[in-house]
C-alpha cells in the first residue's frame, strides 16, 4: 500500500476516532457593559444546584476588550447548567465587597439572574443544553 494511501486512512480514522470522543455541545458566553477594561473576568459553568456559586465544573479566567469578553466551554454534555462571572478589576483573585456584602465589583449569572437580598437562585440562572452549540449573554 503507497504511503500517501496509509496517510490518508490514518486522517480518517483519527478523524472519526475525535468525533466519537466528543459528545458534548460548545456553551459560549459573551459578557457585555463591563465598567472598565482593568482586571481580568472569571466565568465558571455549574452542573447542579448544590454547585452553582461554589464548585465550577469548569471556570475559565480571560482578559477583556472593549469592556466585553468571550469565552466558549467546549464539550458540555446534554444537561441543565448555569453560569457566574465576576470581574476582578483590582486583580485580587476575589470578588471584592462592601461591610454588607453587596459586591464593588461587576457580576453576573445566565438569564441576567440578580437576586433579591442575596445571590442569585439556581432556578433563574438554569439553562438547557441540548443537541447543539449555544450562547449565553451577560449583560451588565
Amino acid at each position: 500500500m503507497s504511503t500517501i494511501v496509509k496517510i490518508f486512512i490514518f486522517l480518517l480514522f483519527s478523524q472519526l476516532l475525535n468525533a466519537q470522543i466528543s459528545t458534548g455541545q460548545d456553551v459560549t458566553v459573551k459578557i457585555k457593559n463591563l465598567e472598565s477594561n482593568k482586571g481580568k473576568v472569571y466565568v465558571a459553568v455549574y452542573d447542579s444546584e448544590g454547585a452553582f456559586l461554589n464548585t465550577g465544573l469548569k471556570s475559565i479566567m480571560t482578559k477583556i476588550t472593549g469592556n466585553s469578553c468571550e469565552v466558549t466551554f467546549k464539550d458540555i454534555p446534554k444537561g441543565v447548567y448555569a453560569i457566574s462571572m465576576f470581574h476582578d478589576e483590582n486583580d485580587n483573585k476575589k470578588l471584592d465587597s462592601n461591610f454588607l456584602g453587596i459586591p464593588k465589583e461587576d457580576y453576573g449569572c445566565s438569564n441576567n439572574a440578580r437576586g433579591l437580598m442575596g445571590p442569585p437562585k439556581w432556578d433563574d440562572a438554569k439553562f438547557e443544553v441540548k443537541d447543539k452549540s449555544i450562547t449565553k449573554t451577560i449583560t451588565l
